[in-house]
């Protein structure tokens, strides 16, 4: 009653009042927003209440609301001070006139006051403080800062406040653009937000809107031939889901601890949409409990750009709701392109050189052909571009399963093993578990010259640089091999290079290719790892990987051919690079580089030479291994020794120097030594 009195009082005594009323919390929780690189909304978070309460300020909103908002609820809101006494006057006129009310006497402010407090305004005393309260704000706040609360608060029926959420709802879009049917409905919900639902009561919702459109052209706010016209628009019917683009990838960021209340992502938002699209049609040819998961990065930069983790995060039947981008799975054959490239690496294989197809046993372990059959001698191109098995595990035996995964690990790869028995030579055939993740970063370290980099999906970052996974005239050998691999069904592949695989027991189909600017995964498959009879990577998987090439645009040329590139038919090639062998002389040790030993840095006096490679020669120094030997500097034949176990060489500068030998048997060494 003290309110009331003063209130009456004096205007001292009113001024008095105001400057004692407290203001409420004018920071309310809003949903936890997740965006793209451009700011376009992927998914929001209701708050703790289970309110969709999106924040939008002004200028997120189409003007014409605003205006077609002041015509029908308060056109002195610009003038007055929280309470507009002309309009209290005749509302209070009205009913005293007509025995009801007709019309409100309320100001937004004294709307936003009543929001924000828990007031019952049908009383006087709840009233008086809603006045008192819409005055302070007025004291306190400017009047862009009030119509934002109000923008924020209104309510609309439900669980949903805030004309974002609304338009959210309701249109199926952002509030920037809206018809004048839109927004003369958004003006008309929160006068009755129960009775206006359009989604329960469209014919309600109508009448009220057109009643909006009418005053508007009435008070001129709205031509009147607009206004009739979108009296003809029809009203929704239904609400609208609130946007769920990268659903997996935005649920787990924003169940972070330190999470913050707007999250910008690297996601492009168009191509997510139109992934996620791809993904859901594909999982539904696949079959009924079918999955798809997509990846897609810059692999300039390393920024995530898409990432869908399965084709429907709300199909119970199909498991979406996990992220099979994140889970490990059995990679199939796609771990070949690697073991060939460190081969390539080693000196040890040229893509031209000749490589045997047969049924092989090595020690104790056999693999076997995927398709039952054997091609004989082949190249080693067409060894990697048909996925042949055991010409894979030839090489995987001479390079070494410790050093495949050694260079996974470079690029942060951390992959699940057995804890049974140390990593053999199953691991080149899917013998461990990686993530579509994974995938991807060797993948874009191949295409990015042998330099591997983090993945990042926070806007504005770059992945981080890592260590090297492949020389760069391995990687580039590489690219060229997968950028001839055949196509599903003849499909196009322009610029594309790519691999497939199929894991044991047909659980997962993979396809993960690049062009020049972006690497593309993907997995399809049952997440629960049931088998699924027929599905194989080039026919499940790489269809899907070149349509989401296609739905990205144009593809870029792939990495140019780095320069002293040993570029030779089979016969033209060294000898112990024309044809792949295995030991031939069992129980016969390979090569060892005796000196200079791996990471040496050795002063040939090249910096006093400024540059023009003048200094002393490099001796290199050998034990074992059988002759004749195939010397090789930075990937290039430097020498031929028949029973010699020495080389010297004269360098062509300063700078890191990778040393590689070969003997009859193919079996090789190298080491890598910095040059002063």
């Amino acid at each position: 009653m003290l309110a009331c009195a003063l209130a009456l009082a004096a205007p001292a005594g009113l001024r008095l009042a105001v400057n004692l009323t407290p203001l409420p919390d004018l920071h309310p929780p809003t949903s936890q927003l997740v965006v793209d690189r451009n700011g376009t909304l992927l998914r929001p978070f209701p708050v703790a209440d289970g309110i969709w309460r999106l924040d939008a300020a002004k200028g997120d909103v189409d003007p014409l609301f605003t205006r077609l908002l002041l015509a029908y609820e308060d056109k002195r809101f610009f003038t007055h001070h929280g309470v507009d006494m002309a309009a209290m006057g005749r509302a209070f006129w009205q009913m005293l006139r007509h025995g009801r009310i007709v019309s409100g006497g309320s100001t937004l402010t004294m709307q936003v006051a009543r929001l924000l407090g828990d007031d019952d305004t049908r009383s006087l005393v709840g009233k008086v403080h809603q006045i008192l309260l819409a005055r302070a704000l007025e004291t306190r706040l400017s009047k862009d800062e009030i119509l934002d609360l109000y923008l924020l608060l209104a309510p609309y029926g439900g669980n949903i406040e805030g004309v974002r959420a609304a338009s959210l709802a309701y249109f199926g879009k952002e509030p920037r653009r809206l018809t004048a049917a839109e927004a003369a409905l958004l003006v008309a919900i929160p006068q009755s937000p129960k009775a206006r639902r359009p989604d329960r009561f469209p014919k309600r919702a109508k009448e009220a809107r057109d009643r909006v459109l009418a005053r508007a052209a009435k008070a001129g706010a709205l031509r009147p031939e607009i206004a009739h016209q979108a009296r003809t628009e029809a009203s929704p019917h239904t609400r609208h889901p609130f946007p769920m683009l990268a659903a997996h990838l935005a649920n787990r960021l924003a169940h972070r601890p330190d999470a913050p209340a707007v999250i910008a992502l690297s996601i492009d938002a168009d191509a997510q949409a139109r992934l996620e699209a791809l993904a859901h049609k594909a999982a539904k040819t696949l079959g009924r409990k079918t999955s798809v998961a997509i990846l897609v990065a810059d692999h300039r930069t390393g920024e995530i750009l898409a990432s869908v983790g399965s084709s429907d995060p709300l199909d119970f039947a199909r498991a979406g709701f996990i992220d099979m981008t994140e889970r490990e799975r059995s990679p199939g054959s796609t771990l070949k392109p690697l073991i060939y490239g460190l081969s390539f690496e080693l000196g040890l294989a040229h893509p031209e050189s000749l490589i045997d197809d047969r049924p092989s046993a090595f020690s104790g372990y056999t693999p076997s052909s995927f398709d039952g059959e054997y091609r004989g001698t082949v190249t080693v191109r067409r060894a990697l571009q048909l996925s042949l098995n055991v010409p894979a595990i030839t090489l995987l035996e001479e390079v070494g399963p410790a050093r495949l995964l050694a260079r996974m690990r470079r690029a942060g790869v951390r992959p699940a093993l057995s804890d049974v028995s140390p990593p053999g030579l199953a691991i080149g055939l899917g013998g461990l578990g990686v993530t579509l993740r994974d995938l991807v970063t060797l993948s874009a370290a191949i295409a990015r010259g042998g330099r591997a980099m983090s993945l990042t999906e926070e806007k504005g970052q770059t992945g981080k640089p890592l260590g090297r996974v492949l020389s760069e005239a391995a990687a580039w050998q590489v690219s060229d091999i997968l950028a001839g691999a055949p196509t599903p069904l003849g499909a196009k592949a322009d610029n594309i290079a790519f691999k497939t695989g199929t894991s044991y027991g047909y659980r997962d189909a993979w396809a993960i290719g690049f062009d020049g600017n972006h690497v593309i995964g993907v997995w399809a498959g049952r997440a629960d790892a049931t088998p699924v009879p027929g599905l194989v990577g080039i026919e499940a998987a790489a269809p899907i990987m070149l349509e989401a090439f296609a739905r990205l645009g144009p593809t870029k040329r792939l990495r140019a051919a780095p320069p002293n590139l040993l570029d030779a038919a089979t016969a033209d090639l060294p000898p112990p690079l024309r044809h792949v062998a295995r030991g031939a002389e069992p129980g016969t040790p390979g090569p060892e580089i005796a000196f200079p030993p791996d990471g040496a840095r050795i002063d040939l006096g090249l910096a006093d030479q400024h540059g023009e490679g003048h200094g002393e020669a490099l001796a290199v120094k050998l034990r074992d291994g059988a002759p004749p030997f195939t010397w090789f500097v930075n990937g290039r034949p430097v020498g031929h020794t028949a029973f010699r176990r020495e080389l010297f060489f004269e360098p062509d500068g300063p700078g890191f120097a990778d040393v590689t030998v070969l003997d009859r048997t193919g079996k090789g060494a190298s080491v890598r030594v910095f040059l002063q």
